[in-house]
């Protein structure tokens, strides 16, 4: 069992920056896979960016490449996603996610633990 812990959502306007941390109650095998998900209101929750724990493999939507970064300390077991240049379209509940990755890092099914959510507003 992991419980992950999510801290950072707020109400910022557009172009602003955020930075979300999520930490681990342990950290798994250095294979698995960390992301970061949102749910925009009314929509299905959508995959954000993702990393393995080993570092390798960073992942991300087209809608925020160049954007977001997605990073992890392997000392704390804490996950970070960077939001920079922020969208009215990034509003949304943000989940960070963690699991074995088998279904590759974009894919919902590779994650079995997940945050309670932080709710990220950008106004225009």
């Amino acid at each position: 069992q992991v419980r992950l812990v999510e801290s950072g959502g707020g109400l910022v306007q557009a172009g602003d920056s955020l930075r979300l941390s999520c930490v681990a109650s342990r950290r798994a095998f250095s294979r698995d896979a960390v992301g970061w998900f949102r749910q925009p209101p009314g929509q299905n929750r959508e995959f954000v960016a993702a990393i393995r724990w080993s570092g390798v493999g960073a992942t991300y939507a087209d809608s925020v490449k160049g954007r977001f970064t997605v990073s992890r300390d392997n000392a704390s077991a804490t996950i970070y996603l960077q939001m920079n240049d922020l969208k009215p379209e990034d509003t949304a509940v943000y989940f960070c996610g963690e699991g074995p990755g088998s279904w590759g890092l974009p894919s919902i099914k590779s994650y079995t633990y997940w945050s309670q959510g932080t709710q990220v507003t950008v106004s225009s």
